[in-house]
């Protein structure tokens, strides 16, 4: 199932996201990613709640075949039009509890940003583990947990970032094995476009290898 506020929100503002977005975090999250899951040219990345193609970028240029998914058609519209001459991608409208793609068929699962969207997180990481091959990687950066109400209202964010405790229980659950919750040393900014709050937020890397057995 959709979540359509968001999906709502990213379809109106697909093609101002990118400016929007270099306010919020930078580049280096990108690449800090494909490090924390040793992506290797060739392999096959799947970017969940790919966007515009922020992480698919770093993906491409890695040399890697990506499959970026989205919930947002408009969003992957644009991402279509600044990738699909680059490298070898696929793109797919689809939602994070049905991921249009076979079991253990992928080498990488990456999600940016993308978790704090979606109302049952552990469903989601679930279903992101289950298209991985035995001692494929999942990748998640997101937000440490904060108070900015505002977020809710005008980024339509389903939850106000995670206990990390969490994200580990999450992925136990999922048989995710290897499980490293570190500290990015960055923070995601945003400004309320309704009052004088601004958020400045913690961002944390979560990353797993799916067991084997």
């Amino acid at each position: 199932m959709f979540n359509i506020k968001s999906k709502e929100y990213f379809d109106r503002i697909s093609n101002e996201w990118d400016e929007i977005r270099q306010s919020f975090f930078s580049d280096s999250i990108r690449e800090k990613m494909c490090e924390a899951a040793q992506a290797k040219e060739g392999l096959t990345a799947v970017d969940v709640g790919a966007g515009t193609g922020f992480v698919t970028q770093e993906l491409l240029n890695r040399k890697l075949r990506v499959v970026a998914i989205d919930q947002s058609q408009e969003m992957l519209d644009v991402l279509k039009q600044k990738y699909s001459s680059v490298g070898e991608i696929v793109c797919l409208q689809a939602d994070a509890y049905s991921l249009p793609l076979e079991s253990d068929s992928v080498d990488y699962v990456m999600a940016n940003m993308f978790l704090h969207h979606v109302e049952n997180p552990g469903q989601a990481i679930s279903e992101m583990t289950r298209i991985l091959k035995p001692g494929g990687k999942l990748v998640i950066a997101d937000l440490d947990r904060h108070d900015y109400e505002f977020l809710r209202k005008e980024q339509f964010d389903v939850w106000l970032g995670f206990e990390r405790s969490d994200i580990r229980k999450w992925f136990t659950e999922a048989n995710l094995s290897n499980i490293k919750i570190e500290d990015l040393n960055e923070q995601c900014c945003c400004d309320s476009c309704e009052s004088c709050s601004s958020a400045a937020i913690n961002i944390f890397i979560a990353s797993a290898e799916k067991s084997s057995i």
